[in-house]
């Protein structure tokens, strides 16, 4: 996320562990640092600026613009940011260590299961020959679907829980029904089970209904794409079967909620008793289909979206049986594509890369060889990778870093003027409980149950994936686990789980420009610091203002301080608003408005905690830069990106995360950054001292 997440976004509200193994205390082939920063004389990229331009006219394109103009988004993404360029980082080492595996080179039994799926995904030949026959299981159940019975037996047993966990603003599965397995919000000692909206193709309602030029003309190109698909798994009448799937989507998607009220954890913690579903819900069977997805003896369910529950039980029960079969005949063999023959793969990318993101071209096969092994053994991976790239140095200083940022936070907050004393008590005493995880999980998860066969590329996949959903359901029936992750130590991220209060960190994100060991502190403070503070806010957004010390979701505040929160988080929604990127299209202030007072909250308290490492020591010129100056520049270089407009925009309508020039636009609200670069009034993102949003 940042949020929940920094890079996507969240609602971190997930949590858990199931099978786990106990690892050393910190690895030990970590490569020694060397003795300068990666970019530059002091870890800036400044060969990066564009000096041409006023930093209190446009600090991003000043600070980033000429990186911006002289890169090229490779054909095979749809951006590309700091993020991404770390995220390549990582996956070179990932395959090394993948491959290396695969040769037999790693001992153990987790390894061995690493280097066979990598081998299955990669081999193209086997793949190839075939053909569509790794479908025909799934195809043959679903034509067997003879009742209403049978069709929720059927969702409720392919139901996974592959809704994004970490991006609750943007609960995305192809699936009609998502599962989390969380703490209870209400309970945060015990586990509960949240029901998703799901079943769209399309990454969000709004690309059904709307009757913007751009949503009509995706409709027409996801119905040939549906239809091509059915048409790849040997059904007949490929295009009056794909209209009836479009339709259905649209139907579902009428009851769906959007980003902005998904978002919203408070209106989605909703608990039904098992017993009521059949009359708050009535079409599905739910007997049928908590059976078979082995939700049975749950006395209590949580429901997210209880319209988008209700809506699609309502069509389970009124829509055509061969309609549904349909619905769920392209989604298995869409979900199927991309471990299948070429003919199935090109066709999904030609839609979800494509004409969803502008991508002209695939990654490489390795790169998304060793993505779908992160996705099924990633913890396995994760431990080769800290043993090899994450040194206990840099694990260190991240955590020292951690303590200061949480102590100038800590200030921040007892010199709140807006604030009364009791509600500072319960906020210093949330701060002060919040867990700080750094690189990597105390236990890593145990795959000795899974199966993994070097032959067997849509099969592993599948078997991952229900074994990941069974350690979901086993977490229902034993107890919290407040120290599991939500990520894997190679991912570029970060996040914050609200009902844990606890942040984490992996390894790979830190790495340069975040953070390097041998940097100016001023732009680990910048950077890396920015973001643990962007983190650490996240606790006391919009939304983790709403969670106790406990992680319980109630309200702690008095009514008068939550007020005047909520107004100045009112400011920061009209900031946002304001800025609009296509003529036709502008942020949404409200969606982004947990993002937007982390990174607000966040980059003060890093600022803050930056001096204060200064020991009251004047911080040293370097290159002709203050210590200031280096701290905002580190913190803008973290979101230099360039982007295709078909995937900015979509981030737009379904993100919680303001597009990089914009998050980077934070500074106009710090008095600091005025000072810094000399901004006066009449420059572009000049801010009159009573228009800048300070909330923590």
């Amino acid at each position: 996320m940042i949020r929940r997440h920094l890079l996507l976004s969240a609602a971190a509200v997930l949590f858990a562990s199931g099978c786990a193994v106990s690892m050393p205390s910190a690895p030990g082939d970590a490569p020694a640092a060397s003795s300068r920063p990666l970019y530059g004389s002091f870890g800036f990229d400044v060969s990066g600026m564009d000096t041409s331009v006023a930093p209190g006219d446009e600090f991003y394109d000043y600070a980033n613009g000429g990186w911006a103009a002289r890169t090229q988004i490779p054909a095979d993404k749809s951006r590309l940011s700091t993020f991404d360029i770390l995220n390549d980082r990582a996956n070179e080492r990932n395959v090394e260590l993948i491959r290396a595996a695969a040769a037999g080179q790693a001992e153990g039994e987790s390894p061995r299961k690493v280097g066979d799926y990598f081998t299955a995904y990669m081999d193209e030949a086997a793949i190839e020959r075939l053909g569509a026959t790794p479908l025909r299981p799934a195809l043959a159940r679903i034509a067997a679907v003879d009742s209403r019975a049978a069709l929720s037996r059927e969702i409720g047993a392919t139901m996974r829980a592959d809704v994004d966990a970490i991006n609750a603003t943007n609960t995305y599965t192809e699936r009609p029904l998502g599962l989390w397995v969380a703490q209870d919000f209400d309970h945060p000692d015990r586990y509960a089970a949240y029901l998703m909206q799901g079943g769209l193709g399309m990454p969000d309602r709004d690309y059904y209904l709307s009757d913007s030029p751009r949503s009509v003309q995706l409709r027409e190109t996801y119905l040939r794409h549906v239809a091509a698909m059915l048409t790849l798994a040997g059904v007949s009448d490929g295009e009056r079967r794909a209209r009836g799937v479009l339709a259905l989507e649209t139907a579902i998607a009428r009851s769906h909620w959007d980003a902005t009220a998904t978002g919203d954890m408070a209106k989605g913690n909703n608990s039904w008793r098992r017993a009521e579903f059949a009359t708050r819900a009535p079409g599905m069977d739910w007997n049928a289909f908590f059976d078979a997805s082995r939700l049975a003896d749950q006395d209590m369910i949580k429901v997210w979206q209880p319209e988008a529950i209700t809506g699609l039980a309502a069509l389970v029960g009124s829509e055509s049986l061969d309609v549904w079969k349909d619905y769920l005949t392209y989604h298995a063999v869409n979900r199927a594509a991309p471990f299948l023959s070429k003919a199935f793969v090109d066709q999904r990318f030609s839609f979800h890369g494509t004409a969803l993101t502008g991508a002209s071209a695939q990654s490489d096969r390795w790169k998304r060889a060793v993505a779908s092994t992160n996705g099924a053994l990633g913890d396995a991976v994760g431990q080769m990778y800290v043993e090899r790239h994450f040194s206990p140095e840099a694990k260190a200083e991240v955590q020292n870093m951690v303590q200061n940022i949480k102590a100038a936070f800590d200030a921040r907050i007892a010199a709140l003027d807006w604030m009364t004393p009791a509600t500072k008590a319960q906020a210093r005493a949330k701060l002060a409980a919040m867990t700080v995880s750094v690189g990597y999980p105390d236990r890593w998860k145990d795959y000795s149950a899974l199966e993994i066969r070097r032959d067997d590329a849509l099969g592993n996949a599948e078997r991952a994936g229900l074994w990941e959903y069974q350690r979901n359901i086993a977490k229902l029936h034993g107890p919290v686990d407040r120290g599991e992750w939500f990520m894997v130590p190679q991912t570029v991220n970060a996040l914050n789980a609200p009902s844990q209060n606890s942040i984490q960190f992996p390894a790979a994100i830190l790495e340069p420009p975040f953070f390097d060991l041998n940097a100016d502190p001023a732009v680990n403070y910048g950077a890396i610091g920015a973001v643990i503070g962007h983190e650490i806010s996240h606790g006391f957004d919009n939304s983790g203002a709403l969670f106790d010390v406990n992680g319980k979701l109630t309200n702690w505040w008095t009514p008068a301080d939550f007020a005047r929160f909520e107004a100045n988080g009112q400011k920061l929604v009209e900031q946002y608003n304001t800025y609009r990127p296509y003529p036709d299209l502008a942020l949404n202030g409200e969606l982004t408005l947990g993002e937007n007072i982390a990174d607000v909250a966040g980059v003060s308290a890093a600022l803050d905690a930056y001096h204060r490492s200064l020991g009251g020591r004047p911080a040293p010129v370097i290159d002709g830069f203050t210590g200031d100056q280096r701290f905002f520049l580190g913190f803008a270089q973290n979101y230099r990106v360039n982007t295709r407009e078909a995937a900015e925009r979509n981030q737009i309508l379904t993100n919680g995360h303001s597009p990089g020039r914009y998050r980077a636009a934070t500074v106009r609200n710090l008095d600091a950054w005025y000072d810094a670069f000399g901004v006066r009034p009449g420059q572009g993102m000049y801010l009159a001292p009573a228009d800048r949003v300070e909330i923590w």
